[in-house]
């Protein structure tokens, strides 16, 4: 099983509002502890054991995170890596976008395969691990959503991605692209071949459809579940579930 993790958590997080004024959203608290501690918690519970966490606004608030929960039993063994976006890349101004972290860990992940997800998503420990533990392609997740068109979307063949469709106009199908990968070193020769997107960013999803167009990505179905922790309205619905399913 793949044993690395890299967690993009460089945004500040501007739809949490003044939540996210003086603190990365990733940090903000849900049943007393910050969201991105429940992510840890089940990614450690799926058997990985090196996390690259990619930072940006106010990183130094997640070095003081992680000095306080390495002291815990649960990460004991677990070797935490903070990667600073900003330092490698330059500020957002400059450069910005979901492909920005992968493009900051080419040099520490090398040839090793890896996951990549956001950290401001939770995941079960079951869909996790599955993400990890399965054959030599790249991997992108899935969930099917009544309102796809507020998604990227994903066509699939024969369980092969063909491409994102980012916020179709027209229904294309309702398979969405819930934001939990598993790459190959390949993703990083296509990082590097993408250009800025419409909206002026670097579009993680552009380097994944140019590994898609060599039928080097397959799809696999998220199984469990998948939470967005994005506005004010998800604290409470986050720590709800959390309650619920202990």
């Amino acid at each position: 099983m793949i044993k690395k993790v890299v967690i993009a958590a460089a945004g500040q997080g501007t739809r949490m509002l003044h939540l996210t004024k003086n603190k990365p959203k990733h940090l903000i608290n849900v049943k007393n502890k910050p969201f991105l501690y429940h992510l840890l918690s089940n990614l450690v519970l799926a058997g990985y054991k090196e996390f690259f966490v990619v930072v940006g606004f106010k990183a130094e608030l997640f070095e003081k995170f992680f000095e306080k929960i390495k002291k815990e039993k649960k990460f004991k063994n677990i070797k935490f890596n903070l990667v600073n976006q900003y330092q490698i890349l330059g500020p957002k101004e400059k450069i910005y976008g979901t492909a920005c972290p992968i493009m900051c860990v080419k040099d520490l992940i090398k040839n090793e395969d890896f996951v990549a997800l956001y950290g401001d998503n939770l995941y079960s420990p079951k869909d996790l691990k599955k993400i990890g533990s399965i054959d030599e392609y790249n991997f992108i997740s899935g969930v099917y959503k009544d309102k796809p068109e507020k998604y990227g979307v994903l066509k699939i063949d024969n369980g092969f991605l063909l491409e994102i469709i980012e916020k179709p106009k027209e229904y294309v199908g309702n398979l969405i692209n819930c934001g939990l990968y598993k790459f190959t070193p390949e993703i990083f020769d296509k990082i590097f071949k993408i250009k800025k997107s419409p909206r002026g960013e670097y579009e993680l999803t552009d380097a994944i459809n140019l590994l898609a167009k060599e039928r080097k990505v397959k799809v696999i179905q998220i199984q469990d579940y998948w939470l967005d922790f994005g506005n004010p309205g998800d604290i409470i619905k986050v720590s709800k579930f959390l309650e619920k399913n202990k």
